[in-house]
């Protein structure tokens, strides 16, 4: 008997395909299903998912041959995530109401500016899911460059804060810090975080997995303790220890934001009032009060000039003002990677050799966690002007900075040891000579193609920076990865290329 028959006309059978395409919506149905039938479904199309009282928007992917029945769907496994499904339940499906805030993103695209119930509408719909990446990829087009002006960076950092929750904490100040990013091992939070609370201010740290990049601050901490924390179980650490290290996304702390980064990233354009919005609406949204924001330049970090980090600063602090948040951005060297490691558990590995000042711990990360530690510390009622680094550097010398860390951890779920690769390949010098540059983001793809974040040992050591003195054949980087596959592309990948790490001749 036709199953069909037993069916509400505009419901299908849930089946796990088991189909990962990372935080993508997707849903899977047969072209001569009967709703794709009678609804006028096509492939792309955006389709309305209702599961008991919870509803979520996804993009049609159409199916032909057996892989479904044709009363059955697929979910994409971030669709089944939201939703909240079993294999065999029941979905109804429906076209999503018109989206009258699409208005707003091509006046935006027209040049218009917007307001903040524009902005509050797209991050409102954005958030809901009703918006197809095409749709989002055209927003952050239309407002990339200097296309937002210092007013509607404000409206969308508010719009953001306000489509997610807000932690409010009973104490001041809440301190923070934060990257702007683009060099790759730059891994300075956790040392910071542990400095800061040692000292006695208030740090709940929740920071992002990486997205494009070999690691993120939370896959690094994942390779040493627990990070999916709710919002009970952050407020449970910061009582307990006065910090935590968790995963943002684990919470709905400016949500928008996750989704905009996914689409803008690839894209990769630069948009200064996006991004001032995306920092600083994570950060009042956790509940802070003082952030010092770190902003690497330098010819492959995210901010190319010294002009450029000087407007991003000027427009960081402005907004925050508005916020009723004390912005302190630091101009810093962003020439070349930070510290040894690159991928979770490498950089993991740089982090407790600092903490735990041994002989082998990279100096240059040690260096700039603990200036970046002082001005946090100078927030501090107790501590002028001027002698944070001073405080920040006895605080890790004397051990209470490891002490506060392994506390964090344990009231975290414990610390453990991070993980070692079982494969590793040395890229020697061609020539003798002295390293002159060192490629970023290359340096960042290569650590990526060996397996860095997703398999949590793979990534790249790197040994020597830029001004030292190196010999024909001696290791310059080493690639690490999990499976013999995986170390082969990479080094593919690195043998195709014109050198990443450059050599001048002596």
């Amino acid at each position: 008997m036709d199953n069909r028959t037993h069916m509400h006309p505009s419901t299908l059978r849930l089946r796990r395909l088991g189909i990962d395409i990372y935080q993508e919506a997707v849903i899977y149905m047969r072209r001569d299903c009967h709703v794709c039938r009678a609804e006028g479904f096509e492939a792309q199309s955006r389709v309305q998912i209702a599961h008991g009282e919870h509803f979520i928007i996804a993009t049609l992917n159409v199916v032909d041959g057996d892989l479904l029945a044709p009363e059955e769907a697929g979910l994409s496994e971030a669709a089944w995530r939201l939703l909240g499904a079993q294999e065999g339940d029941v979905i109804t499906l429906a076209h999503p109401r018109p989206l009258e805030s699409r208005s707003h993103v091509r006046a935006k695209v027209y040049g218009q500016r917007l307001n903040g119930a524009d902005l509050l509408a797209i991050m409102r719909d954005v958030t809901a899911g009703y918006y197809a990446d095409i749709d989002i990829a055209a927003f952050i087009a239309a407002c990339a460059g200097d296309r937002m002006d210092l007013d509607e960076t404000v409206a969308l950092t508010r719009a953001m804060i306000d489509v997610g929750e807000r932690i409010d904490w009973d104490t001041r100040p809440i301190v923070d810090k934060h990257s702007v990013g683009g060099l790759p091992g730059n891994r300075t939070t956790p040392i910071v975080v542990a400095i800061v609370a040692a000292h006695g201010l208030t740090m709940p740290k929740t920071s992002s997995r990486a997205i494009t990049s070999p690691a993120g601050t939370a896959d690094v901490m994942e390779t040493m303790t627990e990070v999916n924390l709710d919002v009970a179980a952050i407020r449970r650490v910061v009582a307990r220890e006065g910090a935590c290290l968790a995963w943002g996304g684990a919470v709905r702390l400016s949500p928008a934001d996750d989704i905009l980064i996914r689409v803008e990233r690839p894209l990769d354009l630069d948009s200064e009032g996006q991004l001032v919005a995306s920092v600083l609406s994570k950060k009042a949204a956790a509940g802070s009060t003082h952030v010092v924001i770190d902003v690497p330049v330098g010819p492959t970090a995210k901010v190319r000039t010294e002009a450029a980090a000087r407007t991003l600063s000027e427009r960081l602090i402005a907004v925050g003002r508005t916020l009723d948040l004390t912005v302190r951005t630091v101009v810093s060297d962003g020439t070349q990677p930070v510290g040894r490691g690159i991928g979770p558990a490498l950089e993991a590995h740089d982090v407790l050799a600092v903490l735990r000042r041994e002989i082998r711990a990279p100096q240059d990360l040690r260096e700039r966690a603990v200036r970046l530690a002082g001005y946090v510390l100078e927030f501090a009622a107790d501590v002028p002007p001027g002698v944070g680094y001073a405080h920040a550097k006895r605080i890790l010398d004397d051990g209470r900075a490891l002490k506060k860390f392994e506390a964090i951890c344990a009231a975290q779920g414990g610390l453990r040891e991070p993980p070692r690769a079982a494969y590793t390949q040395p890229v020697t010098a061609p020539r003798a000579g002295r390293i002159v540059g060192i490629d970023n983001r290359r340096l960042a793809r290569a650590a990526k193609l060996a397996g860095a974040p997703r398999a949590a040992a793979a990534g790249i050591v790197l040994h020597a920076p830029i001004g030292t003195g190196v010999e024909q054949g001696r290791p310059l980087y080493t690639l690490h990865a999990e499976t013999p596959g995986e170390l082969a592309y990479a080094l593919d990948y690195v043998e195709g290329q014109a050198p990443i790490v450059e050599v001048a001749p002596a």
